[in-house]
């Protein structure tokens, strides 16, 4: 990675300093480079300050030779072991010492001052003067110059890295943002046609036939389906209205959104009754697939609540297919709706394994599946966290028992300690 350009405007201005304040007639900085083919560093150089040259940024002065020039006769041994004159390489694990005087006499003294961090060389600080020595006061001065400069080199470079990084990141991104939308536009046809084909059967069938509640479920399912795609249109042309920089940047300026993609839910007056049924027809397909028991009870009266239709239908239709999911042939599942005082309760209870006391706290945790996540049971760790969001914001409560509670079973009550009881509680209109 080239060094840049505040880099260089640093190294200018420190060997400006060196020609100002301590008389240097030539100073020069050089960094390594290293050669891929070879396994070899070379040196670069990135800035100097002859004698009588214009300050930064102006025009004029004269260049000290290539880099040869760092290991030319006059030196001393050591600082010819510095660079090759032929080669003009250098090993990145070679110590470079400051060099010594051959002869108090010697016009120009150099000094060779390697750039290293962490026992690495970055680079050298050549510079010379031709009419004094070097005191040791000066040289401690070159020495803490040398030191600036090793910093600024690796903050430089790591700089230069996670700009490397951040432009990756954001192809990746670009490219994962194209490979959704396919996936997107691919899904929409099928959809499509799996919504026409269960209407179809609809209108062909009597509503007394055994298929009809089976039809009605695929159409209800594939609209529910459609609502979903809308939400993911609608997440992907948000994050197309953001410039790349503020997408990058700043994510905490782009505006919250829920967890089925909104802004904030509708709140409005919700026959839960009516959402719950439909809801239950399904799963009592699915779980007589799976040779389960779904018993259901919905009072005859049912007080509206203020709550979002679509994002309670993803409440009630996430616990009970997790009850579903997760209890094992032979076993049964039951959803109990019920008035108590100013709110209605809704119970999804199974009579399955249970959850272990360990992982009762941290169940509501996006991504947590807790012994779950050891079996061959598919899923995220996504629906229950989506669930208590969405019942906190339309001003419910969510809560998990296990064992069951016994007021979420029908009939007898099973004393075994086991199985889970949900409860959804939201305060009623009336």
């Amino acid at each position: 990675m080239p060094a840049s350009a505040e880099f260089v405007d640093l190294c200018q201005s420190q060997l400006w300093l060196l020609v100002q304040t301590l008389g240097a007639s030539v100073s020069v900085v050089y960094l390594t480079e290293e050669v891929a083919s070879t396994a070899e560093t070379r040196l670069v150089r990135i800035a100097s300050a002859p004698d009588g040259a214009a300050m930064p940024g102006g025009e004029g002065g004269t260049a000290l030779s290539p880099v040869a020039d760092v290991g030319r006769s006059s030196e001393s041994p050591q600082s010819t072991e510095l660079a090759d004159p032929k080669s003009s390489t250098m090993a990145s694990s070679t110590a470079v010492p400051i060099a010594p005087l051959p002869s108090p006499d010697m016009v120009p003294e150099r000094l060779v001052v390697p750039l290293i961090h962490e026992e690495i060389v970055l680079g050298l600080l050549v510079t010379e003067r031709n009419d004094r020595r070097w005191q040791v006061r000066e040289r401690q001065q070159i020495e803490q110059i040398v030191q600036t400069l090793s910093l600024a080199c690796v903050l430089d470079k790591r700089s230069q890295w996670l700009q490397q990084r951040q432009a990756q990141q954001a192809q990746l991104q670009a490219q994962q943002h194209d490979v959704m939308d396919n996936l997107v536009h691919q899904f929409r046809n099928p959809l499509t046609a799996l919504r026409t084909f269960g209407k179809l059967l609809l209108k062909r069938l009597p509503e007394d036939d055994r298929n009809y509640v089976a039809a009605s479920s695929i159409v209800r399912e594939s609209d529910r389906l459609q609502e979903l795609l809308l939400q993911i249109d609608r997440a992907i042309d948000l994050t197309e209205s953001f410039p790349d920089e503020v997408k990058v940047t700043t994510p905490a300026a782009l505006p919250s959104a829920g967890p089925l993609g909104e802004a904030q839910l509708a709140l409005k007056p919700c026959d839960v009754g009516q959402i719950l049924q439909p809801l239950v027809v399904s799963a009592s397909a699915v779980a007589q697939e799976k040779q389960l028991v779904l018993h259901a009870e919905l009072p005859d009266v049912i007080p509206l609540v203020q709550a979002d239709q679509s994002a309670l239908r993803e409440v009630l239709s996430n616990l009970i297919d997790n009850a579903v999911k997760y209890t094992p042939a032979g076993g049964e599942v039951h959803v109990r709706l019920q008035v108590l005082g100013k709110q209605l309760v809704v119970r999804v209870t199974d009579n399955g394994a249970g959850i272990p006391d360990t992982d009762l706290p941290q169940l509501f945790q996006r991504h947590f599946r807790g012994v779950q996540d050891q079996t061959e049971i598919p899923g995220t760790g996504l629906g229950l966290a989506i669930a208590r969001e969405l019942v906190q914001q339309m001003q419910g409560d969510i809560q998990v028992f296990s064992p069951m509670q016994p007021e979420g079973w029908l009939g007898e009550y099973l004393p075994a300690e086991r199985g889970v009881t949900f409860v959804v509680a939201l305060p009623t209109l009336s």
